[in-house]
């Protein structure tokens, strides 16, 4: 499990948790997820700033009308607020690169004592489609760094890639295709 104190992201989610009143599932992806979600991860990946989150098209009206959780990332934000660290990367799924199955295969996070929070991340497939998202060399980083994670199948990314959806956004199409050619060089 990671420190605490050597951790921005889990600094974030634990405030977050104290603050919230009722249990409430939160999907991380970006570095926060790849900080939380994987054994030794480097010092890079906790020293991020913000906390990304989906949030599934299926929930999005109860989680718009929870103000427990509003009032608690706004609270969050105004106690890091000198810090730079904060919580505001909120993404509806149809607004990030996933497979359509992404839901399915969203992995629990469970080594960490939270009261309220149920933390989760999406599979190592589908975290490596939302780093596709840019042409980024940080991107193109973290896509290595889960490319050897243990629950990594290069098979069943094949499948996951090609069952992607892709946020009508030009950029983003573009960003994807590049990305689609990059990793076909290094993976074959």
């Amino acid at each position: 499990m990671v420190d605490l104190e050597n951790s921005n992201p889990l600094r974030i989610l634990v405030a977050l948790d104290g603050f919230l009143q009722a249990p409430f599932e939160l999907i991380v992806y970006g570095r926060s997820a790849l900080a939380l979600g994987y054994p030794n991860p480097p010092a890079e990946f906790l020293a991020t700033m913000d906390v990304d989150a989906i949030l599934p098209s299926k929930d999005l009206q109860v989680i718009e009308a929870n103000d427990d959780f509003w009032e608690a990332q706004e609270k969050v934000n105004e106690v890091f607020e000198d810090s730079g660290l904060y919580f505001t990367h909120l993404f509806e799924e149809k607004q990030v690169i996933l497979s359509q199955q992404w839901r399915a295969n969203v992995v629990p996070l469970t080594a960490y004592d939270f009261k309220q929070l149920r933390l989760k991340r999406p599979s190592t497939h589908d975290l490596v489609l939302t780093k596709m998202m840019r042409v980024d060399p940080q991107d193109r980083e973290d896509i290595r760094f889960l490319l050897k994670q243990g629950d990594f199948s290069l098979e069943d990314f094949k499948v996951c890639l090609k069952q992607a959806v892709c946020p009508g956004v030009p950029e983003i199409e573009d960003a994807f295709q590049k990305n689609t050619d990059w990793l076909q060089g290094i993976v074959g």
